[in-house]
């Protein structure tokens, strides 16, 4: 996230410098990812939108069986990314810098996921990481944040519910890529998902269980570690968030959304909050 505001941060620099100088194709589409007229803002808009449908179709997918017409489309939206992934390196101060960075690795994961899914079946879940992309991406929150007041309000909370459902798919495509073909109780996509849910839940029904070594080795690290995160990432959704606001003598941004007191130094502060009449 920081990586990518800095990127941005010299991309804006260097999108001012070239708006004297509109000319070259590095220019124009550099203006697309980066800059503020209409057709940047439409082209920006468009890609989100396509971020979302692409998500509902591997969601959906990964509970269905494989059909040649699903690998069809796994091609045409694989395509699509090849093509964003070039224009963004094309478009980057530093596209080698940029390779590394968590959200392109996890573009790259993704085509390769799609392209290997008429070989590999196992692979699709991988799909899923593209979630993580979408609201880490700096340009995407600020137009978000610049078109959605719900948005502005709910930031915090709606990323902590994609990482929430990334981390339960991710976890349960675990479970079924590697209990799937050796375990009777777990036949298809949707059973890894239930047993999933019960061990995170710790509800733990009994009636899909693990009979191998293995199995039994992973539920007990799904119970240590996962619990604790499922948990947390629930708490993030439900618990009321922190709300920013600067303090004027320490600094301190984030506070209780009813706080009357900088909890570090003791200031009277004036939170704005919008209010309800009954």
């Amino acid at each position: 996230m920081i990586s990518d505001t800095r990127d941005t941060m010299e991309n804006s620099g260097e999108d001012e410098a070239e708006t004297q100088a509109p000319t070259g194709a590095r220019a124009r589409v550099r203006r697309l990812y980066y800059g503020m007229t209409p057709g940047a803002r439409r082209w920006r808009m468009a890609l989100l939108v396509f971020d979302l449908v692409t998500i509902a179709y591997f969601v959906v997918s990964s509970m269905m069986e494989t059909a040649i017409a699903y690998h069809l489309i796994d091609y045409v939206i694989a395509a699509v990314l090849i093509v964003d992934y070039g224009l963004r390196m094309y478009a980057a101060h530093r596209p080698w810098r940029m390779v590394f960075e968590f959200t392109n690795i996890a573009d790259l994961i993704v085509i390769l996921s799609l392209l290997a899914s008429a070989f590999i079946d196992n692979l699709a879940f991988l799909r899923v990481v593209r979630m993580l992309r979408l609201l880490r991406s700096y340009h995407l929150l600020r137009e978000l944040r610049s078109a959605s007041h719900f948005f502005r309000r709910n930031e915090e909370i709606i990323q902590s519910a994609i990482n929430l459902i990334v981390f339960v798919f991710v976890v349960t495509a675990i479970v079924f890529v590697t209990e799937g073909h050796q375990n009777p109780s777990i036949n298809n996509y949707l059973d890894a998902l239930y047993f999933t849910v019960t061990t995170l839940t710790t509800t733990g029904f009994g009636d899909i269980t693990m009979t191998d070594s293995f199995g039994r080795l992973l539920t007990v690290l799904i119970m240590i570690f996962g619990v604790g995160l499922f948990l947390r990432l629930i708490q993030t959704i439900f618990r009321p968030q922190k709300v920013a606001y600067d303090c004027p003598d320490c600094g301190l941004s984030r506070h209780d959304p009813d706080a009357v007191h900088c909890k570090h130094c003791g200031r009277t502060i004036n939170i704005p909050t919008e209010g309800e009449w009954a």
